[in-house]
């Protein structure tokens, strides 16, 4: 983990610790951080979700989900 100092516009902290339930700076900026990331990936996936041709009827699809 590294100590970096950065310059942070007080009153969106402020909102970001407030939405976020955070009750330290360092909290909101992790969740922050963490949020980021998860949506990122989340719309890396939707786009790549598309792309794949699985070749399966309904039928096959409710098998396999009955499968499990």
């Amino acid at each position: 983990m590294a100590k970096t100092t950065v310059v942070i516009d007080d009153e969106l902290l402020q909102r970001a610790m407030q939405v976020s339930g955070a009750r330290t700076k360092r909290q909101a900026i992790t969740t922050a951080l963490g949020e980021l990331v998860r949506r990122r990936n989340l719309e890396a996936l939707r786009q790549e979700a598309g792309t794949y041709d699985l070749a399966l009827s309904v039928e096959e699809l409710e098998r396999l989900r009955d499968e499990q």
